[in-house]
């Protein structure tokens, strides 16, 4: 009853440097370097790489201008590496991330790979109604495990 007055519960579920973060997973050694994937124009930058400037959709000469220039912005000078576009492993990574959202809502929307929508209302109500019915079978066994007896 309190859970059909809640209305509904949605999320927006949004990867931030998707591309990056899958490819730091298979390179740890990058997780403290600045990381751009694409080359010619930047697809996503790792928070390192975002110290310096860098941004999605900015061309990689200039990405790598700002880390050798680090120093007249306040930040060390450093190359910007640059890992190349994999989009078949990025493909197998969001498939995976997918059939986690599906386990909460098999209907979710998503529109690329880094990006769902989801509607957690069915769900929820559903452990909700899982916990009371566990709450009152708990309460039906130490009922029983006090009395000695079998509840009726």
């Amino acid at each position: 009853e309190s859970m059909a007055a809640a209305g509904t519960c949605c999320a927006v579920v949004d990867f931030d440097m998707f591309y990056a973060a899958v490819e730091i997973r298979d390179r740890p050694e990058l997780a403290t370097k600045p990381v751009a994937v694409g080359g010619g124009i930047i697809t996503t930058a790792n928070y390192v790489a975002r110290k310096w400037g860098v941004r999605s959709a900015m061309p990689g000469f200039v990405g790598q201008a700002l880390c050798r220039r680090g120093p007249e912005f306040g930040m060390p000078a450093t190359e910007l590496v640059f890992v190349p576009n994999d989009h078949k492993k990025y493909a197998r990574v969001a498939e995976t991330a997918r059939a986690v959202f599906a386990e909460y809502d098999p209907h979710f929307v998503s529109h690329s790979s880094d990006e769902a929508y989801l509607d957690f209302t069915i769900y929820l109500r559903c452990r909700a109604a899982a916990a009371r019915d566990h709450a009152a079978a708990r309460s039906l066994r130490e009922a029983w495990e006090a009395g000695g007896g079998a509840p009726a």
